[in-house]
C-alpha cells in the first residue's frame, strides 16, 4: 500500500485513516462534525489530507470513545478542555521509584500483620 511507504509526517488520505484505524471513512466524516479540533486539510474536490496530529487526534478520539466508553458529548468537554494533553499513558516504574515503592509496601504488610 502507498501510506507504507510514506514517512512519518506525510499527509494521509480518509482512506488511509481509516484503513490504518479500522473506522469507516463516514465516521471520519462524522466526527469532523462533532470534534472542532479535527480539521483535516482540504484541497480540491473537498478531498481529505490528514496531518499527523490529525490521525493522532483521531486515535484518541477512536480510543476514549471505543474502548473507554465515553460519550460523544464526554469526548467534546475533554477535548474543549485540553485539546494538546495526549491520551494517558500507563507511567513507567523507574528504578529510583522501586525502593520507595517497597518500603511502601514494607510498610503496609507491618501494618496488616499489627492490626
Amino acid at each position: 500500500m502507498a501510506s507504507d511507504a510514506k514517512s512519518a509526517a506525510a499527509f494521509r488520505t480518509i482512506g488511509e485513516v481509516a484503513q490504518a484505524t479500522g473506522l469507516a471513512p463516514h465516521i471520519l466524516r462524522y466526527w469532523e462534525s462533532r470534534f472542532p479540533q479535527l480539521r483535516p486539510v482540504t484541497r480540491a474536490g473537498n478531498r481529505r489530507y490528514y496531518r499527523p496530529e490529525d490521525v493522532a487526534l483521531v486515535e484518541r478520539i477512536d480510543q476514549l470513545l471505543n474502548r473507554e466508553g465515553y460519550t460523544i458529548k464526554g469526548v467534546q468537554q475533554l477535548l474543549a478542555r485540553d485539546p494538546a494533553v495526549p491520551a494517558p499513558a500507563p507511567a513507567p516504574v523507574s528504578a529510583a521509584a522501586t525502593p520507595t515503592l517497597v518500603a511502601i509496601r514494607d510498610l503496609l504488610a507491618r501494618a496488616i500483620t499489627d492490626d
